[in-house]
């Protein structure tokens, strides 16, 4: 306030905003210009919700990652897990998060999800992203199990993340999650089911859902005709 008054009393109104002057770019990350985004009527509407998210629940043809996994004797789940990553690179709003009310979009969205413990318990993974799904799967194997010896519920440190669970036991239609309705949170959830063979083909349920403010429907309808692409061919990398 300081800068603006003084620039004020010298010279006029400043031909800038405070907000122009802070950086676009910042590491991994670009912040959006709520002047000028086609979608901020949008985002000024659905950020004021109390529960912000809409999700859906469809069913997927795995039948190739599924036997890729196995063949390479991979986890299936990361493997899904990792196909799924791929999409979402390929569309903008599944890459854009809402920080301290500002809207930013990230080059790299990396995985987190529930992790099983031998005792009954959870804990939290989180898988960094790369091209390559064996390289991913290895890695993210090692965090697994790391996660399995420890105690508590480390959460990831920033937002440029997507949240996974799975469901192995139940071919769910729909479902919902525990969310924290006054928190800032605006990465898509995902969770895959069961998965189940039918005429030498597996297909799985899986349940998305995507905060309003940041991702509509057809951007959906996008990620789920990439995810579909990149299940049927388990080493394509991004385009």
């Amino acid at each position: 306030m300081e800068i603006r008054s003084g620039w004020r009393s010298l010279w006029g109104p400043p031909p800038f905003s405070i907000e122009a002057m802070q950086p676009l770019i910042v590491g991994n990350r670009q912040r959006i210009d709520m002047e000028t985004w086609e979608r901020r009527a949008i985002f000024n509407v659905f950020s004021t919700f109390a529960e912000p998210y809409h999700g859906v629940c469809l069913r997927v043809d795995c039948t190739e990652t599924f036997r890729y996994a196995k063949q390479q004797r991979l986890s299936v789940f990361l493997s899904l897990v990792h196909r799924s990553l791929v999409a979402a690179h390929m569309v903008e709003n599944f890459r854009t998060r809402i920080v301290d009310g500002e809207v930013w979009r990230y080059e790299r969205v990396n995985g987190g999800s529930a992790v099983g413990r031998a005792n009954g318990t959870i804990g939290f993974g989180h898988y960094n992203f790369y091209d390559d799904i064996r390289e991913f799967v290895a890695e993210a194997t090692l965090v697994v199990d790391e996660v399995k010896q420890r105690d508590g519920l480390d959460r990831y440190p920033d937002v440029n993340l997507i949240r996974y669970s799975v469901l192995p036991w139940f071919d769910f239609t729909s479902i919902s999650h525990a969310r924290d309705l006054a928190g800032n949170d605006s990465a898509p959830r995902i969770t895959f089911g069961k998965i189940t063979e039918k005429d030498g083909r597996s297909t799985m349920p899986v349940s998305i859902h995507v905060n309003h403010a940041l991702i509509d429907g057809l951007h959906v309808a996008e990620f789920v005709e990439h995810f579909q692409r990149y299940l049927n061919e388990p080493e394509l990398k991004l385009d």
